[in-house]
């Protein structure tokens, strides 16, 4: 189903389509995700995430998206999960999901997947096509250029931090494309709404937006 057969070689792919000066790219500051409970929710004070507890959500994150971050997709499936290594495997994805450019109507993305728990990073590879399980096709919508995302956990195991970046494919850099990912993707107050599910979920625990 996946173009790479290590998580090594989807890295590159991603590394490359970064450092196009063509690509237009964005990498807000990573959120620490502790401070974040406390300063974001009531009741969140009490509650710390590790390292491990955050690629948790990470993981999770990207197989089922509609569950934690329903804001950015409306509906999706992911399929085709296949161990690289040890450590790393794949898997393919499409959702519908709202268009990044303010003002465009959202569509279908198509995704593979990579995961490597090594290195506590996700690649988003974006794709105009894809297979389903049963052979039948998929196209993605045309509605805005191709994208690839990073998400990944740095910082320490008490201070967990949620790093975030995109490329998008495009001919020349587009600055109105990126208008909304600077005031949300990314930021705190889009991390909050994924931490809260994950706690919600794992820890049994409703968090209160202050």
């Amino acid at each position: 189903m996946s173009t790479h057969t290590s998580f090594s070689a989807a890295r590159d792919e991603f590394e490359r389509a970064w450092n196009d000066p063509a690509h237009t790219r964005i990498e807000p500051t990573s959120v620490d995700v502790n401070a974040l409970l406390g300063e974001g929710f009531r009741g969140g004070e009490g509650i710390a995430l590790t390292r491990a507890m955050l690629w948790e959500a990470e993981l999770e994150k990207a197989w089922d998206p509609g569950t934690y971050i329903p804001g950015v997709v409306r509906e999706g499936e992911s399929w085709g999960r296949e161990a690289l290594g040890p450590a790393e495997e794949s898997f393919v994805r499409a959702s519908q999901q709202r268009a990044w450019k303010e003002g465009v109507d959202g569509g279908l993305v198509l995704e593979e997947v990579y995961t490597s728990a090594d290195e506590q990073s996700v690649l988003f590879l974006g794709r105009a096509e894809l297979a389903r399980a049963d052979g039948t096709r998929l196209e993605a919508g045309r509605h805005q250029p191709l994208f690839h995302v990073e998400h990944a956990v740095r910082g320490t195991d008490t201070r967990p931090l949620n790093r975030w970046r995109i490329v998008h494919l495009t001919p020349e850099p587009d600055e109105t494309l990126t208008e909304r990912q600077r005031r949300e993707e990314g930021t705190p107050e889009w991390v909050r709404g994924f931490v809260a599910a994950y706690v919600r979920k794992a820890l049994g625990v409703e968090l209160t937006p202050r």
